[in-house]
């Protein structure tokens, strides 16, 4: 087997055992709730495929957390209001977050493993967050409105950056930002030995 073969290889195994724990860790993560939503524990995965398999297999794996979330409790709210809406923001935010977060990596890897692996943490929660709310605002604005106000929010806007996503961002962010560039570094020199 070549080199450029065995590479391959590597790559696609190591892949299918990110997209493994893209599933398990989003179906553990929907009992971890700060806020009325479920933290995304999958982005660390979406970003060490961005670090150690490239772009493209982040992107896959933001399609696989965005699969797996479509068939979740958190889910369902977003469902009874419009279908397609729900499954284009919850497949667009997961492909976006990990295609993004890889690209970003990709820009900065001449700069330093642990500095591109750092922006890569912290661009994907922002993207995945930031679709989501964008998917809030064309979709279901109506609707999170009505919630906000049933909340005692004074604005939509607080509503949704305070009572949606405020602490799970926080906490999806810290998660991403401390693990990530541990893990890519451990594995990176595992990979030297």
């Amino acid at each position: 087997m070549t080199e450029r073969s065995n590479q391959s290889v590597k790559r696609l195994v190591l892949g299918a055992i990110l997209a493994a724990l893209v599933i398990v860790l989003q179906l553990m993560g929907q009992f971890i709730h700060f806020g009325p939503f479920s933290i995304s524990l999958v982005l660390v995965p979406i970003v060490l495929g961005a670090a150690l398999c490239g772009p493209l297999t982040a992107a896959f794996l933001g399609g696989v957390f965005g699969a797996v979330v479509l068939f979740q409790p958190d889910t369902a709210a977003f469902m009874g209001i419009s279908v397609f809406g729900t499954v284009v923001t919850v497949l667009l935010k997961g492909i976006l977050c990990g295609l993004v977060s890889g690209l970003v990596y990709r820009a900065f890897e001449k700069k330093g493993s642990f500095v591109a692996t750092l922006l890569a943490a912290i661009v994907c929660p922002l993207v995945n967050t930031g679709v989501f709310l964008f998917g809030c605002l064309v979709f279901f604005l109506e609707t999170v409105a009505s919630w906000g106000v049933a909340g005692g929010f004074t604005s939509t806007a607080e509503y949704l950056l305070i009572g949606m996503v405020g602490l799970n961002f926080v906490a999806e962010l810290v998660f991403n930002v401390v693990l990530t560039p541990v893990i890519v570094r451990l594995l990176k020199l595992r990979a030297k030995n």
